[in-house]
């Protein structure tokens, strides 16, 4: 069993929650989920099996797409609907206006990540501090928001907007942050994810139908290839000659190569045996020894 179960996560569970049932359901004990979301929170949240959870990171640090909705004039303790309400403002409900806010959030900046989130400072949660009514400067982070589209406004204060965000984007900082701009404060108040990387809403289940698919003796349905967790990536087909470099984690020359994508060095490739079965991840080198272009192993999933 190695391979990707695409779980669309339901309201209150956390995401531990689901690894606990994916772990129990196929009775396997190897398996990893790949990025948290918060429990009032739903949506696609893909769980690595087996030798697939070597790839949880790649996964994680892959693009994200979400739909929120964010509710203005509204400043809370969490940054979304669940906190203690701190202020409360009218809300100058000014389409143009929330628009250019809204956009003006587009592209590379630095976010500071919200006191109930799960990072770790000196081996504690920031939540877990944030419990205890206690409050530490966060350092910003560098993010990326590629796209925002609104879907609707929706009176007296709300609109939903679909983000389209690199890794460690908080929505609710978002909309905290648009918020604030606004002069009227505002806060998440629903959020669902629909895509991790290649996994999508459309390709996802529930947890109760993976126990229904499991219980009919049709595991086969449950698992996403490795390969579709690394489509992404230029790929490399080796040649049945360079098979036995493959399978011992050695370095494959380029002319071992049955196909190359025009990989350039310093780039994380997919490689694949002649079979096209998927060895791993590589990363293209130049070996000055032999003056000749190579990939060597990054993560191997044989």
């Amino acid at each position: 069993m190695d391979g990707i179960v695409n779980i669309y996560k339901e309201k209150g569970f956390t995401s531990h929650d689901v690894v606990a049932v994916v772990r129990k359901t196929l009775n396997i004990k190897k398996v990893g989920h790949t990025g948290t979301l918060d429990p009032d929170a739903t949506g696609v949240l893909p769980v690595c099996v087996g030798k697939a959870t070597k790839l949880a990171d790649y996964i994680m640090a892959s693009e994200k797409t979400y739909i929120a909705e964010l509710t203005l004039g509204l400043k809370t303790t969490t940054d979304d609907i669940t906190g203690e309400v701190l202020e409360e403002k009218e809300v100058d409900f000014d389409k143009e206006k929330i628009t250019s806010a809204v956009m003006s959030f587009v592209g590379e900046q630095e976010q500071v990540p919200p006191m109930y989130s799960a990072i770790k400072v000196n081996g504690k949660k920031l939540y877990e501090l944030a419990r205890e009514g206690k409050e530490i400067e966060r350092k910003a982070r560098k993010i990326n928001i590629f796209s925002i589209n609104i879907i609707s406004f929706d009176m007296p204060n709300k609109i939903v907007m679909e983000v389209n965000c690199s890794k460690g984007t908080y929505i609710r900082s978002l909309c905290a942050d648009i918020g604030e701009k606004l002069g009227c404060g505002g806060c998440m108040s629903s959020l669902e994810r629909t895509r991790s990387g290649s996994f999508t809403k459309e390709e996802s289940i529930t947890l109760d139908e993976l126990k229904s698919l499991v219980e009919n003796g049709q595991e086969e349905k449950v698992f996403m290839s490795m390969e579709k967790a690394v489509e992404k990536y230029k790929k490399i087909v080796v040649s049945l000659k360079a098979e036995k470099l493959l399978y011992n984690g050695a370095k494959i020359y380029e002319y071992f190569y049955k196909n190359e994508e025009n990989a350039a060095e310093g780039e994380t490739v997919a490689v694949y045996d002649s079979k096209n079965n998927i060895a791993g991840l590589y990363k293209v080198v130049f070996d000055e020894e032999k003056q000749k272009m190579c990939v060597k192993p990054v993560t191997i999933l044989l």
